[in-house]
């Protein structure tokens, strides 16, 4: 297992999401892996920003690449958006485009080089599955798990790469070496929304209330998600967009980085299940 990357927090883990940096940081130590936060990171963009500047979001995101290049590491990162952002400028740099935002680069004495690879805290752990089973202090025998994937951990495939987009399997892998259940989840590939909340609010809380549901169906204890992003959809908004379909159904949303942390044994209060909405200290 790579034991030391450059972290990239990204903007919602450093503000909106800090319950899962808090996980992610106290359960990084348990596994020996070492996290060190890329000095000077900036905004990936959110999928957003190349739709106004391209140009732009790409010099950013060289950037960020470039920082960690110099610190000699990977680059890890254990939000989805960030992700694909970060692994999008990486593939457009490699296949051409470097040379030119170099020259944005070069301005303030930075260069690419494309040396760093670019993973997610997900990845990791599925690819050293039997390493992380063996760190299990409280194994999770016996609970339910409905594994959300979200969009950005999967799609586009041709960014990401690591696993088929239709069947993937990096999550359930990962729950079932912490030693719980992941239960049938209809909507386990759905995207929760959050890029469309402000500008189609209805359309979004029927999408939410239906993964809850989906969840609920399947008896499940708990939803987990490896972003941040789908955390707070589900999470935040879950009690107004299942009162609007009038659904009784409420599940609390945990970040993967959470779910680890229970079965390493960390107190839920270190893993910041008091911050979600959906009351989850019931877990730890």
């Amino acid at each position: 297992m790579q034991t030391e990357f450059a972290f990239f927090p990204g903007c919602v883990l450093t503000q909106a999401a800090k319950e899962s940096k808090m996980a992610l940081e106290a359960v990084a130590p348990r596994l020996g892996i070492k996290l060190k936060e890329i000095p000077g990171w900036s905004c990936c963009g959110a999928s957003q920003a190349q739709d106004v500047d391209p140009v732009a979001t790409l010099v950013a995101n060289a950037r960020n690449i470039a920082l960690a290049e110099k610190m000699g590491l990977p680059v890890l990162t254990s939000c989805s958006t960030c992700l694909l952002m970060l692994r999008r400028a990486k593939a457009e740099l490699d296949g051409g485009k470097k040379d030119r935002i170099n020259t944005f680069l070069a301005k303030g004495n930075m260069t690419y080089h494309g040396t760093s690879e670019v993973t997610s805290l997900l990845w990791v752990l599925a690819q050293n599955a039997q390493t992380l089973k063996t760190k299990v202090t409280k194994p999770l025998t016996g609970l339910k798990v409905a594994a959300f994937y979200g969009c950005h951990s999967l799609r586009p495939e041709s960014a990401l790469g690591f696993e088929s987009s239709v069947n993937p399997s990096s999550f359930e892998t990962v729950v079932a070496a912490l030693g719980g259940q992941t239960v049938p989840f209809a909507k386990r590939l759905d995207c929760c929304g959050f890029h469309a909340v402000y500008p189609a609010e209805k359309s979004v809380m029927r999408m939410t209330s239906q993964i809850v549901d989906s969840a609920a169906t399947s008896g499940a204890a708990c939803i987990v998600t490896p972003c941040p992003l789908c955390q707070m959809q589900l999470d935040i908004y879950q009690e107004a967009a299942q009162d609007i379909a009038k659904s009784k159904a409420r599940v609390p949303v945990l970040h993967l980085s959470q779910l680890v942390g229970l079965a390493l044994g960390i107190p839920g209060k270190e893993l910041g299940l008091d911050y979600n909405v959906i009351d989850a200290t019931k877990m730890g």
